[in-house]
């Protein structure tokens, strides 16, 4: 937690105004989350590596005898939220999470991401919420930039309601729950490898996670002569947009057709084919868009526990499948040069990147700002010192990461301006990292 933000409650919001000066305040702080490699993949069970970033949130939560939950966030032109703890319903009879998606789609849809923490602990925590809650956020994380500005909220706000309210939460279920709060109450269809980023991040490492569910596989250094830095698109993202969503159903659907069809299929994750088994005993079996009222009538329901089949769409197919198979493997690879002890690893590395933004691009992932800013990296290249560029988080948008050597940033600042030039955009610059919620590192 930042002494500046702490000075900030004291000064500005502890004196009655917000908050009783006589009651305890709780506090946490996390950061957003740079992805290097895995991206989308990470539902279909792959390898990722993942850096926290500088930006990050804050939280400072209060109880109340009041039963209502209320919520200043800072920074956004955005009206004080607040709701009857009632409308959560009880222990024994939680709101169900449709009914609370659609609550919060009314009211406000950021509250979402953290008055949810409180309805996610009464499913499945049975969490008793006997008086209410003043919650104040304040966050550094830009939106829409595909850098996890929503796992970074709900992870600051549901340590401290856990905090607050004597809940003990370990590092797993908490960024397990925050998912939930992601999926199941703001209805964005994410992965976890942003909340277990967020929660577990070390500073200049990659966090290696297997995301089968979430299997941290250590964490990878960043050498010194190789920095990694993150320019925004301007292309606003969304996790919960329907391209992000197509796309995932569409290698759902890959999953369910290659398990009807082949005792070999694995039984959870496309990640665990190679590439090569892909390619010579499933690939074929699978066609390049089917729609949703064939699949459901042909296969069954889907085997994603956060996405709907709409049986009037039709989805792509075989690109979302095949794509987190390659991908596994290039970040495998892309791990084991980061390890190894081969000079010049800059090139090969940037290789891969390349090559996984083209596949971003091929599930229809792409977008014209992030695509110019991997062409910008292309042109400046080796001579001045970048190795690669890729889309990052969901794709449609977003941030690109580039790696390059450590003394290039002022090639970066040059392609930021250049593409400001050409789009009238000027650029968020992503440089620098910071350790996770509960990191100790």
């Amino acid at each position: 937690m930042t002494n500046a933000f702490k000075q900030l409650i004291e000064t500005n919001y502890a004196d009655g105004s917000f908050f009783d000066p006589n009651r305890k305040i709780f506090y946490a702080r996390a950061p957003g989350r740079l992805d290097l490699m895995g991206g989308i993949a990470d539902y279909s069970g792959s390898l990722v590596l993942e850096m926290p970033i500088a930006e990050a949130a804050m939280a400072a939560v209060q109880r109340q005898d009041q039963p209502l939950i209320e919520i200043i966030s800072l920074g956004e032109e955005r009206e004080p939220f607040m709701m009857p703890l009632a409308d959560l319903g009880t222990m024994s009879k939680p709101r169900p999470y449709a009914e609370a998606v659609d609550y919060f789609r009314q009211s406000a849809d950021w509250a979402a991401y953290i008055a949810g923490a409180f309805l996610v602990l009464i499913h499945e925590r049975k969490a008793e919420f006997t008086q209410g809650a003043k919650l104040l956020i304040q966050s550094h994380v830009p939106e829409g930039k595909g850098v996890s500005s929503s796992a970074a909220v709900e992870v600051a706000a549901m340590l401290t309601i856990a905090g607050a309210f004597g809940i003990q939460l370990d590092g797993m279920e908490l960024a397990a729950l925050c998912q939930k709060v992601e999926n199941l109450v703001a209805g964005a269809p994410c992965g976890i490898m942003d909340q277990m980023t967020v929660v577990h991040g070390r500073p200049n490492q990659l966090l290696a996670l297997r995301c089968q569910p979430a299997e941290i596989e250590g964490f990878v250094e960043i050498p010194t002569d190789l920095a990694i830095w993150g320019i925004d698109s301007g292309i606003r993202h969304a996790v919960s947009g329907a391209d992000y969503g197509s796309v995932r159903i569409g290698a759902f659907m890959g999953l369910k057709i290659l398990q009807q069809i082949s005792s070999h299929a694995p039984k959870n994750y496309l990640a665990d084919i190679r590439p090569e088994d892909f390619e010579e005993q499933f690939g074929g079996h699978l066609p390049n868009r089917l729609s949703g009222q064939t699949f459901l009538s042909t296969y069954g329901a889907l085997p994603d526990t956060v996405t709907t089949v709409d049986p009037e769409k039709i989805y792509p197919v075989l690109q979302p499948t095949r794509h987190p198979i390659y991908e596994n493997a290039r970040v495998e690879q892309f791990r084991r040069i980061l390890k190894g002890s081969q000079p010049d690893k800059g090139p090969l590395l940037g290789k891969l990147m390349f090559e996984s933004h083209k596949s971003y691009s091929a599930c229809g992932l792409g977008s014209s700002g992030t695509d110019l800013l991997v062409e910008l990296v292309r042109e400046f290249g080796l001579e001045h010192g970048l190795f690669g560029a890729k889309i990052t988080g969901g794709g449609s948008g977003g941030t690109v990461a580039i790696l390059g050597r450590a003394d290039a940033t002022p090639t970066v600042l040059a392609i930021a301006e250049k593409y400001a030039d050409q789009t009238g955009h000027t650029p968020y610059l992503f440089q620098g990292s910071s350790r996770g919620a509960l990191s100790k590192t």
